[in-house]
């Protein structure tokens, strides 16, 4: 099902579910549905408060994770870099995706079965309130869930190039503040990538419809001392999975 397919068929049941409670659906303001792929910043600060906090030290304990990258991942990341690393701006977005992206995240693997947790691309994800509707396929999500996705813990979001080039980083909030409503907790991690340059980002929900996020520093994936510092930060994050599933069981 296309996004235009998904957020009609939203409208449709909808629609159905106040003609059958009595409700005339004509005399109801019709709520607003945004589309992750198309919300830009605009639409993101109409609809709630949020704000960016310019604070580095709230990524001391995600950048400074001690874990020890073996050498046979060092070769493995080199030789990544040595293939693509020319290309990865040129890339179109599958290309990247399949060249580089992919065997990057594969290396890290978030499929954990024992967890019952796994990556996902183009996942569906929707968050509704009386005002306005979140609603599309996420490019990359980690989330609790063998066949489906459930419980969203993490998202990548990337930079598409095209005719009218779109912005990852409104489109990565958007789908944060859907999963902290969703998972009802306070905070949850995330990053966006345009081209070779990756930044990671925190979002936390302060109180109803206010929010505040954080945006590293850029790690340049064609530099193989970041590019291993993005595996470690991925490695973290598979890590925070781990003790968030466990506290949940």
């Amino acid at each position: 099902m296309t996004n235009k397919e998904l957020l009609k068929e939203i409208k449709r049941l909808r629609k159905e579910n106040l003609e059958l409670k009595g409700i005339k659906t004509e005399t109801i303001p019709e709520i607003k549905i945004y589309s992750f792929s198309k919300i830009d910043d605009d639409d993101l600060e109409e609809l709630v408060d949020i704000e960016q906090i310019y604070e580095n030290k709230i990524f001391n304990e995600w950048f400074n994770f001690k874990y020890e990258i073996s050498d046979e991942v060092v070769d493995f990341l080199q030789k990544l870099l040595d293939k693509n690393g020319q290309l990865i701006f040129d890339y179109y977005e599958e290309d990247l995706k399949m060249h580089f992206l992919a065997p990057l995240i594969n290396k890290v693997d978030f499929l954990m079965m024992k967890e019952k947790v796994r990556n996902f691309y183009d996942a569906p994800l929707t968050y509704k309130t009386d005002k306005f509707i979140f609603s599309g396929a996420t490019d990359f999500m980690i989330s609790s869930g063998i066949k489906r996705a459930k419980k969203p813990y993490f998202f990548i979001q990337e930079f598409k190039k095209s005719i009218k080039p779109t912005n990852p980083q409104p489109q990565l909030l958007a789908e944060m503040i859907s999963a902290v409503e969703l998972n009802k907790t306070k905070t949850i991690r995330g990053a966006f990538t345009m081209g070779e340059s990756w930044r990671f980002v925190i979002l936390e929900k302060l109180e109803v419809d206010k929010y505040q996020y954080f945006i590293s520093k850029v790690f340049n994936s064609t530099n193989i001392e970041d590019l291993k510092g993005i595996y470690k930060n991925l490695k973290f994050v598979k890590n925070e999975i781990i003790k968030m599933v466990g506290k949940e069981k």
